[in-house]
């Protein structure tokens, strides 16, 4: 009868391009809480030069009908034309379970990349979460250390990921339901 109510974990998403400073803001919020605290990947921040010219990618959770929080991120930058690549994503700890997030800022990533010119797509994926981007269209390339932790260099197979021409008002993204 006493027994907490659980944290509220919204149902509905927003996901796009960081265009607010407080979604920038809380991008790099949610990077420190998962790759610092949480895996210990790196010591107080993980901003690196990357961050001066990539793409933040956000998921926006909603109370109501207004965004309320960044509860996943990414982020994105072309090395060399043609040459994209993501890093960095995260998702919020309690939103995990959700089952859709990671999955749509995946294919934001690569979808957005692909209607700017994305002629390949690269990201260092962590070993544990290899499986999920075989699943969306994700071919390995080789194993890699990185960090003390074992990734792989994959490439997601763009055929997979149409253009998507309008990022920074994104798409939604609802929560899968339970089986």
């Amino acid at each position: 009868m006493f027994d907490p109510f659980p944290p509220f974990v919204s149902s509905e998403f927003q996901v796009k391009y960081a265009t607010e400073p407080w979604e920038r803001r809380g991008a790099a919020a949610l990077r420190r809480a998962v790759f610092c605290e949480e895996q210990g990947v790196f010591a107080g921040d993980d901003r690196d030069a990357i961050d001066d010219i990539a793409t933040p990618i956000v998921a926006l959770s909603s109370l109501t009908v207004a965004p309320d929080e960044v509860v996943g991120t990414v982020r994105i930058h072309e090395e060399a034309p043609g040459l994209w690549w993501g890093s960095r994503l995260a998702v919020a700890k309690r939103y995990r379970r959700v089952g859709t997030l990671g999955t749509a800022l995946i294919r934001l990533a690569v979808r957005s990349a692909n209607a700017r010119g994305c002629t390949l797509f690269l990201a260092h994926v962590q070993a544990g979460n290899a499986l999920l981007f075989q699943r969306l269209s994700w071919d390995v390339i080789e194993p890699v250390e990185l960090h003390g932790r074992p990734h792989f260099l994959m490439q997601a197979r763009l055929e997979a990921y149409p253009p998507f021409a309008t990022p920074e008002t994104g798409f939604r993204a609802h929560r899968k339901a339970a089986a």
